[in-house]
């Protein structure tokens, strides 16, 4: 019988001022009997519309009837049928605007917690499985990987397990590409995205770290001279933006790319790492969406004992989730909303002392039914810190098309690609994730990479 409780099983958290002060996970997981509890409010609809708000067709109701049974392990089959990182997108999914979106469930009370389902079914798999990867029989042919974030993640699992000879070329010294330098370990622990490359690499995918395909190599290089049969680049979206305002070069002002990567992917929140970081009491975290929720919650963390949100909207128009919006503000971080940075403080040495901000008010929607700030003359104020932190989003590196024949780019600096195939401009080059799209969600990538392994899959079969 369907448990009609109009709201989902809570999960349980660490508390807001302790896990302020560490790294670890912040949500703890479901229970056995609190994933069996939920998944009974599944009402398993004939036409599963979650299905079709999930970019790669988890087959969502058939796995939820499974945990409902506590058959978790036959879960965890349906749902890696389709998607190969479970505990990544678990944890780091907007279910909220995806699948659980779509749930009837949510109509008259919450949706379903599809995306703490998930979770629980990947953990407990890790927890009591041991996975027997079985390599496949080659079949002669070998393609490249650019990069070895989510999008790349998924290509080339998908590309080995047909039979191919897949090397991943990463410039970083560590693969995982965003899913270990820009997210916090408390939003998603790198031992869970180690394990997802450990077995990349017990199907005999290669990976090979510290190359900067454009610099020591390029796919000019790799097609012509290494013999690669077809290549992916999934390099993501890695170049910061920045506002132009005064004081931008000054000592103390990051991009929240550099600043996640030193904290996450150079561990600089270990004691046992020399990773050099500010050592900042105050810091204003410029942007509103789930980077700059990650850069203020590390902040904090580093041991900020101010630590504010600077963001030119309302809270109703902030992109980030509403569980990182909630979280943040638990942690104590500051919101200044409706304020817009104009200038960043010297202090005379070269180093920042403050940020000066406007007050703004929004004004008429605008054709995409949103409402451009505009600033409250006279209205400037000084918000006193000694580190900016720049979350503006994200552009491709134009490194890779700079260096390579044949590649379009679109006005912002994204790949152009066939909407079917995921073919680039250039024969027998495909691409996926942000450096498609622009800065997206993982599962989109996800979803993307896989799409474009079919695609490499069925042009070398006809070559």
């Amino acid at each position: 019988m369907a448990n009609m409780s109009p709201e989902k099983i809570r999960m349980p958290e660490q508390a807001p001022d302790k896990r302020n002060k560490n790294f670890e996970e912040v949500a703890l997981g479901y229970t056995p009997e609190m994933a069996v509890e939920e998944a009974t409010r599944c009402l398993n609809c004939k036409h599963k519309p979650c299905v079709s708000g999930c970019p790669v067709n988890v087959r969502i109701p058939e796995f939820i009837e499974k945990v409902a049974a506590g058959d978790f392990a036959a879960a965890y089959d349906i749902i890696t049928s389709t998607n190969a990182l479970p505990a990544v997108c678990g944890r780091v999914c907007p279910q909220e605007s995806q699948c659980e979106a779509k749930c009837v469930r949510g109509i008259k009370g919450e949706p379903v917690a599809i995306g703490r389902l998930e979770r629980f079914v990947a953990d407990w798999h890790m927890a009591n499985c041991e996975d027997t990867v079985v390599k496949p029989e080659p079949n002669g042919k070998k393609v490249a990987v650019i990069g070895s974030g989510p999008s790349s993640l998924a290509c080339a699992g998908d590309l080995a397990k047909a039979g191919y000879a897949v090397t991943v070329f990463e410039a970083f010294h560590t693969a995982g590409g965003v899913l270990v330098y820009g997210i916090p370990e408390f939003r998603l622990p790198k031992a869970i995205v180690q394990k997802e490359i450990d077995k990349l690499s017990a199907m005999g995918v290669e990976i090979l770290t510290d190359m900067v395909i454009g610099k020591v190599l390029s796919i000019d290089e790799i097609m012509d001279d290494m013999d690669f049969d077809a290549v992916f680049i999934g390099t993501g979206a890695g170049l910061p933006s920045f506002m132009g305002i005064p004081g931008e070069a000054l000592v103390g002002v990051y991009s929240a790319n550099e600043y996640l990567t030193r904290i996450n992917l150079m561990k600089a929140y270990l004691s046992e790492y020399d990773t050099p970081i500010r050592n900042s009491k105050a810091v204003a975290v410029v942007g509103g969406g789930n980077v700059a929720m990650d850069a203020a919650r590390c902040a904090k963390r580093m041991g900020a004992e101010k630590v504010y949100i600077v963001y030119r909207r309302s809270e109703k128009e902030m992109p980030a989730r509403l569980e990182e919006i909630h979280h943040a503000k638990e942690e104590g971080i500051e919101f200044h909303l409706l304020r817009n940075p104009v200038k960043v403080l010297d202090d005379g040495n070269g180093q920042v002392c403050g940020i000066e901000c406007l007050k703004m008010e929004l004004g008429e929607p605008d054709a995409s039914d949103r409402r451009s700030p505009i600033p409250v003359e006279g209205s400037n104020y000084v918000i006193d810190v000694d580190t900016v932190v720049m979350a503006l989003g994200t552009s491709p590196n134009p490194l890779i098309r700079s260096t390579t024949h044949g590649l379009d780019s679109n006005r912002k600096g994204c790949l152009v690609v066939n909407e079917e195939t995921n073919q680039t401009t250039r024969e027998g080059v495909y691409a996926g994730g942000d450096a498609v799209t622009g800065a997206a969600t993982v599962i989109l990538a996800m979803g993307a990479g896989k799409k474009a392994a079919a695609s490499i899959d069925a042009y070398l079969k006809t070559k």
